[in-house]
């Protein structure tokens, strides 16, 4: 499929947009570094939860679960879906005391939880580690696969479709700071997902339906209860596409343990960062629950129907056995095949793989490309069933998806390296001018290191098991470091070095797993080593000094039994009006509500009406209850 003259309209009509958002803010921006990173402490809550919602979609996120579905079914989204249950803490835990305390980073956050050298060391650290290193590994994922995408949708060179989009995005992050991201964020979260659920439409309508997909996936995963297996959200017991020890790792442990942009245990990173730019506490919840009911119940099935169908289409062929197709018409170095829907498709061996020829009637190719990985397979698709006029959309809405997550990292990162890192401890007490074009400078480098890191990488799901496994471990030291009082900046430091150095080793090491399990072993052994070196840490060094603790008790305000000696101290008017057991009712609710949701529209979009619409009433009562607490409760806050 070619790139017509309208598709090149739709994209650079996209670009233009993009461009004119960045100017109209830039000049909001550059008053102080409040509006540049905080947007002036005034977002609403639909607009700061959209934001989020967009800043985790980004264009490696349908390649990385067309990755997933390919490799263990449609349960091995059960790798992001498990961040439910830390979500959920967020909002009912987190959200308003990240707003009370008053930050504008959470990486400032350290020297108002503790206190002396070593929360200063902790801050100087986490900036630049999680503003630069962290930030350019997430950064080049993201890079990785919009240079794919637009290598093969365009042609283009891998690094000149690099470059070109990120000279764009960065020009209108450093123009126009948190303000114009967010504000681009929203245009182009409706572009995004638009354009995903087009393709799913096209696809599925390609392949016959939901009926002929199911007809076409027997071909990989077997008749019958083959096909329900790869189907289901639950992987049966044995399952070859994913391992009990795996699924196990995921919902009962990943979830509290792992660090991971935008699900952080606790809350954080860019989530955070809107969280303390929303206008009140009020709206930094309704925000975060926004976010994650929009994130994880509303918005995956486009993307798992497209990788569905990827998977019908092109299951990956073996040079012996046409990996699933039926050998129709075998010549050297070309092998014609015929899928079960009756489809011949040319698969030419060569160095790289396979070069694949859909054809039509008359037998000439539509379109040819090397298929190398199931990643690439998503686009394949995008270029071949779309009309023209869409295709160009689906273009913009990748580009969009990439830009949306890019702005808000560089804007994220360089509040980190300028704020918690230049400002605190380089040249304090310059002026607002001074660190607004610091920031600037510093969007560009975290620009060229977040790119060549990009061209590198090859692998979406590769690059979000090892940033989960760096961080494994530390997750239930940012959630205690709230209602524990003992915690201190010890536990931090020892936590990330420990998880850091583990995960590393057992990477070098390159130890022998059971089959699609590495990741479990991996993953659980780097938590039992970081939890217990965190803890002995703890106790083997000082406390907070009870100036620290009533400090930050006083903005926080959490309850709950690890603060009672601070709460007693300071008496009856600093008591919280937080009640943990109905946020925890709250908790459960609504992780009901984004699951059931999840698996009924799933249920209702493959034709298993009476079970889906069964979960999504179920969804809706969830959602009821929530309702009914927070407004009986009231909307009571500590700090506006």
């Amino acid at each position: 499929m070619s790139v017509s003259t309208l598709d090149w309209i739709v994209v650079a009509l996209y670009f233009l947009v993009s461009l004119a958002i960045g100017l109209y803010f830039s000049k909001r921006a550059s008053k102080d570094t409040s509006e540049f990173f905080g947007a002036g402490r005034s977002l609403t809550w639909w607009l700061a939860g959209t934001s989020m919602v967009a800043t985790t979609f980004s264009s490696d996120t349908p390649l990385a679960v067309t990755e997933l579905v390919y490799e263990k079914g449609v349960a091995g989204n059960w790798l992001w879906w498990n961040f439910v249950f830390s979500g959920m803490l967020t909002v009912f835990f987190f959200a308003r005391m990240w707003r009370r305390v008053g930050v504008l980073t959470d990486v400032e956050f350290a020297e108002l939880r503790y206190g002396g050298k070593p929360a200063a060391v902790l801050r100087g650290f986490r900036s630049l580690y999680f503003g630069i290193v962290i930030n350019s590994i997430i950064m080049g994922w993201v890079v990785s696969a919009i240079g794919t995408i637009i290598s093969i949708a365009l042609g283009m060179d891998r690094w000149l479709a690099i470059g070109v989009c990120l000279c764009i995005t960065v020009l209108y992050s450093m123009l126009s700071g948190l303000w114009g991201v967010v504000i681009t964020d929203f245009f182009q979260f409706i572009i995004a997902m638009g354009g995903c659920i087009a393709l799913a439409v096209f696809g599925v309508a390609e392949v016959g339906g939901i009926d002929g997909m199911k007809a076409r996936l027997a071909v990989k995963a077997g008749e019958g209860a083959g096909v329900d297996n790869f189907l289901s959200v639950i992987p049966p017991v044995g399952s070859a596409w994913l391992p009990v020890i795996l699924f196990f790792s995921y919902i009962a442990v990943q979830w509290w343990a792992s660090w991971y942009p935008g699900a952080e245990p606790g809350g954080g990173g860019y989530v955070a960062q809107r969280m303390f730019s929303a206008k009140n506490e009020k709206h930094s919840l309704l925000a975060t629950l926004w976010f994650n009911v929009a994130h994880y119940g509303l918005r995956p099935w486009p993307w798992i129907l497209t990788a569905l169908v990827a998977v019908a289409i092109f299951p990956r062929l073996s040079a012996k056995t046409g990996g699933g197709y039926e050998i129709v018409d075998p010549k050297p170095g070309m092998t014609v095949v015929r899928d079960a829907g009756d489809h011949k498709i040319l698969a030419e061996e060569s160095a790289e793989g396979y070069r694949i020829f859909r054809q039509d009637g008359a037998g000439e190719p539509l379109f040819v490309r090397t298929m190398v990985s199931p990643r690439e397979s998503y686009v394949v698709l995008m270029m071949t069933f779309l009309p023209s006029g869409l295709v160009g959309l689906m273009i913009a809405a990748m580009a969009a998806a990439f830009m949306s997550t890019i702005a808000t990292h560089i804007n994220w990162g360089c509040s980190y390296v300028v704020k918690d890192f230049y400002e605190r401890f380089v040249k304090p007490g310059a002026s607002e001018k001074h660190y607004i074009n610091v920031s600037r400078a510093v969007s560009l480098v975290l620009m060229v290191t977040g790119g060549t890191i990009g061209y590198i990488m090859q692998s979406q799901t590769g690059g979000w098991e090892l940033l989960l496994n760096i961080g494994a471990g530390t997750g239930l030291v940012l959630i205690l470091r709230w209602f524990w009082w003992r915690v201190n900046a010890w536990s931090e430091i020892s936590s990330m070095i420990a998880a850091l150095v583990v995960s590393l080793s057992l990477k070098a090491m390159n130890l022998t797993w059971p089959a699609g399990a590495g990741f479990a072993y991996e993953l659980l052994i780097t938590v039992s080593f970081t939890t217990l070196t965190w803890i002995v840490a703890t106790f083997a060094t000082r406390p907070e000094s009870d100036e620290t603790l009533e400090k930050f008790y006083r903005k926080a305000r959490p309850a709950g039994p690890g603060w009672k000696a601070v709460r007693a101290r300071l008496g009856a008017d600093a008591q919280s009006h937080d009640d943990l057991f109905w946020s925890f009712l709250d908790w459960v609710a609504g992780c009901v509500l984004i699951y059931t949701a999840l698996f009924g529209i799933g249920k209702v979009l493959l034709k298993n009406y009476a079970p889906g619409v069964g979960l999504l009433v179920v969804a809706a009562s969830a959602a009821g209850f929530i309702y009914w607490d927070l407004n009986r409760r009231g909307w009571k806050t500590i700090a506006e």
